[in-house]
């Protein structure tokens, strides 16, 4: 799909005192390790993800090497949904969402790392019983970070535009995210992913918007 707009940027948008506000709330929390689609349909398996194999855990690691802490605050969502809502009208993709998850806080130590991904399944959530969620997939993620970039480096967020480059590796930085307080809002089905840390720590916050099918 071509796109006029693969991402939406507010530089700087959020104060200091703001992501301080949510790295402060996530840690009186409990911190998981983060996981990827095929090891949460492993771990759904399995009951319990303490139980997945050596040999799982180290791929696993490979794709994705990161700590998350989940959130539901009320103030989170209120201070960001109206930048996604404006990113939404101003890169013209004029998506249906009606919903967002659980904002997924994340933490990048040295040589931590997430590779390329993409943050849509291939089916719509079936979850008869979450009307919220039942039938509609994900659209619209966003990355904002929380760090002041003096506290570490490395840890970038890169998209691959491929879709516009006649298959071919089109490869972005997305330097716009580094100051703290910058925002990201990109369609949900963007290949993206985050270079190893190599010194300090990044706090990051990503969110997916959802809504019913593409039509």
């Amino acid at each position: 799909m071509n796109l006029d707009y693969y991402y939406w940027y507010f530089k700087k948008e959020l104060t200091p005192h703001f992501c301080n506000k949510i790295i402060a709330a996530a840690f009186k929390r409990k911190k998981l390790l983060g996981i990827t689609h095929q090891e949460t349909k492993i771990a759904a398996k399995k009951k319990n993800f303490k139980k997945l194999s050596k040999k799982n855990l180290k791929d696993l690691r490979k794709i994705r090497d990161s700590s998350i802490i989940w959130m539901d605050d009320p103030w989170i969502y209120e201070v960001i949904t109206p930048y996604v809502n404006k990113a939404n009208e101003n890169a013209g993709w004029n998506y249906d969402i009606d919903w967002t998850e659980s904002c997924q806080f994340t933490i990048y130590g040295k040589d931590q790392h997430y590779g390329w991904h993409n943050d849509s399944y291939k089916r719509p959530y079936n979850m008869p019983h979450e009307k919220n969620f039942h039938g509609k997939i994900r659209k619209l993620s966003v990355s904002i970070s929380l760090s002041d970039p003096k506290d570490y480096k490395g840890g970038d967020l890169e998209f691959d535009f491929r879709n516009n480059n006649n298959g071919k590796p089109n490869i972005c930085k997305c330097k716009e995210l580094k100051p703290q307080g910058s925002i990201v809002v990109f369609p949900s089905y963007i290949w993206h992913r985050v270079k190893p840390v190599t010194s300090g720590t990044r706090y990051s916050l990503v969110l997916w918007n959802i809504g019913t099918p593409f039509k």
